[in-house]
């Protein structure tokens, strides 16, 4: 059958590169003219790479990165010390010192990692016991990113949902938290909680007050603090910073708050996932647990070189007066403006169409709107054999060539559906999985008080794309939703 699209916009991945944004000269160049070996292949075969001669000098951390080279390693196929790169890893903690306000981050306290997500599998695996009855459990937001929550289930862990605040733009209230503990110590043992800040996929911005009464919970309740700050010290779009605030509250809490931070390239405007390299900050730990956390590590072999190359890069990026800045400022300006104007752009067509509603996005690369959905959908979703969720997907996909992923693969409160929006041009992409199923296949605990049928959907828009996807997509979505709509009501 003959579609009314030449090209599928693939909205399922949280990846910046293939939704369109130009990966940063200065990351790449450094990359290439920190491996000249790369290049003595023989000559028949240099049609490639052949650019590397005429790259241009670049900053300080050019400099770095070839000493690491000297001091550290052989090749960018070699393996690296456990906690990764000792170079790299003591200028991530320079970093970390800087952004919380020249407070002391500890080298022996930063494992480097294939990942974030890598990391947090490892962190929760320690604050597992298997064997303990009741399980044990970790308070996750809901919506929260799915992976992570399929990561902790994967561990053993009984996922305890605490819901964010639509309506006061998805705020994480103090409140919820201890409904949430309330309930779960009925059938698991909390042990832990996690936050995401900016929000996955909310993209909403915790405020200072909001982080501070979270850590003042996990005091009083003896709770391990996980924190995803997926985006941390990236300039928001309401010019806040996301940096936690711990270790600024200052003793007992900043001497006694367990609190494993994450990181990584992948996110924020850096956008380089496919290097597959972030960070664990581990504050607070005993020196026993750090030595288990060591071994675990270990098993992990090492994160990958070039990785650590671009974390180090993100870390510690081109300061004016180094020969790289002008074009880096240029460039990162460039992906802050179109991600900001994307965002209101999204906000302002989305909450024009009938049954739409969206929140205003702060940080992060996702708006997340919510879709009132007419009963008659909702029965032909049923008819379907189809949550109302995937049915409004795959007609989106079908009639639109729109790929999404429902939302309630991130987890809905009573009332709600939810379906995921990313923005990329990509060819034909998987159709969608459904956390049910995979929990079945893992054998794992999801508590049982959120998987209901409802009305509401939302939705997970990914706005780090090109102004000219992103009004495409915006066109087809409106397009379909209001023959959807007629279709239904």
């Amino acid at each position: 059958m003959k579609k009314p699209y030449k090209e599928i916009i693939d909205l399922s991945w949280g990846d910046l590169q293939r939704a369109g944004v130009k990966p940063l000269s200065f990351v790449r160049q450094v990359i290439c003219d920190s491996f000249p070996f790369i290049f003595f292949v023989e000559e028949q075969h240099m049609q490639v790479l052949a650019f590397s001669s005429e790259l241009t000098p670049h900053s300080f951390s050019d400099v770095c990165l070839q000493n690491c080279i000297r001091k550290s390693f052989v090749s960018s196929g070699s393996y690296t010390a456990t906690a990764g790169i000792p170079e790299i890893v003591h200028r991530v903690a320079e970093f970390i010192t800087r952004q919380d306000g020249g407070i002391p981050s500890h080298p022996e306290n930063i494992y480097i990692s294939a990942g974030s997500q890598r990391a947090l599998t490892n962190i929760v695996t320690i604050l597992m016991n298997r064997k303990a009855s009741p399980r044990t459990g970790i308070l996750t937001p809901v919506p929260c990113y799915n992976i992570a929550t399929l990561s902790m289930m994967a561990q053993g862990a009984t996922v305890v949902p605490y819901y964010l605040n639509q309506e006061h733009s998805w705020e994480l209230q103090i409140e919820e938290l201890h409904r949430a503990l309330e309930s779960a110590q009925r059938v698991c043992n909390p042990v832990a909680l996690y936050v995401i800040n900016p929000g996955n996929p909310t993209g909403h911005v915790q405020s200072r007050k909001s982080m501070q009464e979270v850590i003042h919970f996990v005091s009083e309740r003896s709770l391990f603090l996980l924190a995803d700050e997926i985006d941390v010290y990236q300039d928001c779009f309401n010019g806040e910073k996301t940096e936690f605030v711990l270790m600024e509250m200052g003793p007992p809490l900043s001497d006694t708050v367990e609190l494993a931070s994450f990181h990584s390239a992948s996110k924020g405007f850096m956008g380089e996932c496919g290097l597959r390299d972030g960070y664990v900050e581990l504050v607070n730990l005993d020196h026993t647990v750090m030595k288990y956390i060591y071994v675990l590590f270990s098993k992990d072999s090492s994160a990958p070189v070039l990785g650590q190359f671009a974390l180090d890069l993100m870390a510690n990026p081109p300061q004016p007066g180094d020969p790289s800045y002008p074009l880096y400022n240029v460039e990162m300006q460039n992906i802050r403006t179109t991600v900001a104007d994307n965002a209101k752009r999204a906000v302002e067509v989305v909450n024009n169409m009938l049954g739409f509603c969206c929140q205003p996005v702060e940080g992060g690369a996702f708006a997340f709107p919510q879709l009132h959905l007419p009963p008659k959908a909702i029965e032909k979703a049923e008819e379907m054999g189809m949550k109302p969720d995937t049915y409004y997907c795959t007609r989106l996909y079908e009639e639109s060539g729109v790929l999404v992923r429902p939302g309630s693969e991130y987890g809905q409160k009573e009332g709600t559906y939810h379906i995921r929006y990313i923005f990329q041009l990509t060819g034909l992409s998987c159709p969608f999985h459904i956390n049910e199923h995979i929990c079945n296949k893992l054998n794992c605990t999801v508590t049982s008080f959120h998987f209901t049928p409802f009305i509401f959907l939302f939705s997970r828009f990914c706005i780090a794309t090109s102004a000219d996807i992103m009004e495409e997509l915006l066109k087809r979505l409106s397009i379909f939703h209001t023959q959807f709509m007629e279709d239904f009501s």
